[in-house]
């Protein structure tokens, strides 16, 4: 039953509109992958698996090649940093995700997938597809995992990073961050920091957006207190850039 206020009526409105979709966010899932110390891992974003033909929207040789160059390094894992597929309503776009990945899972890498714009387009039915394809998230638009000596949290940055369910989640995990954890990577699609811009079309141009911006600010005033080391991976932007803000580093790499 929830109050009759106003103030709550907005997360009334938000709870029911998920619930619409078939989706409301579970209790977030906690993941655990066995990884040796040290361990690598693959990063990489803005794949937009989609039919080979398109040669103007997504690039299969090049995503094909990245895959293949993946599965030869033998990485503890993948995350992927949305735009996993072009058209996240479409069955086969997601076809085409399967089959040229099948390499990893021939090879038992573990994916840990980000949601992006692209993987969202078309609502309840990009949604179902996508967990679909990761049945071990149950739902969970944001989660972590516990891999070695480091925590990902995995976030959403289609919902609020700093407020509401996502973002009081996101405060207890690094309030109360496991003792054999060194690293925290925060792994979203769109970057809290890019050289690029919105008038650089070209490519895939993108300005960072105020959310995230924030995002990167809270992260870096935790920095100067926190026993751990915080590592931000974005994609978004079709570019692979590294920058360092007060302690803190920043990868995007969307360039799959």
């Amino acid at each position: 039953m929830f109050p009759n206020t106003q103030k709550s009526l907005p997360l009334l409105v938000l709870l029911l509109w998920a619930a619409s979709l078939g989706f409301a966010q579970n209790q977030p899932v906690e993941l655990t992958t066995r990884v040796g110390t040290p361990f690598r891992f693959a990063f990489l974003g803005d794949t937009r698996f989609t039919d080979p033909r398109d040669t103007r929207d997504s690039n299969a040789a090049i995503r094909q090649t990245l895959v293949r160059a993946i599965a030869d390094a033998q990485p503890a894992f993948v995350s992927v940093g949305g735009d996993i597929v072009y058209h996240g309503d479409n069955a086969n776009d997601w076809r085409v995700w399967q089959a040229e990945t099948a390499v990893w899972r021939e090879h038992d890498i573990a994916v840990y997938p980000v949601l992006g714009n692209h993987d969202l387009s078309g609502g309840k039915l990009a949604l179902e597809n996508y967990f679909q394809r990761f049945p071990e998230l149950k739902n969970s638009r944001y989660y972590s995992v516990h891999a070695g000596n480091a925590l990902l949290l995995v976030l959403d940055s289609s919902l609020a990073e700093l407020s509401g369910p996502q973002g009081e989640w996101l405060a207890r995990k690094l309030d109360d961050t496991p003792s054999d954890v060194e690293f925290v990577f925060i792994l979203l699609h769109h970057p809290p920091y890019t050289s690029s811009s919105d008038e650089k079309v070209y490519g895939g141009g993108h300005s960072a957006r105020s959310e995230e911006r924030e995002l990167g600010q809270m992260l870096e005033k935790r920095q100067r207190f926190a026993r751990t080391r915080f590592v931000v991976f974005s994609g978004h932007v079709h570019n692979f850039e590294r920058h360092e803000h007060n302690g803190v580093t920043y990868f995007v790499s969307g360039g799959g």
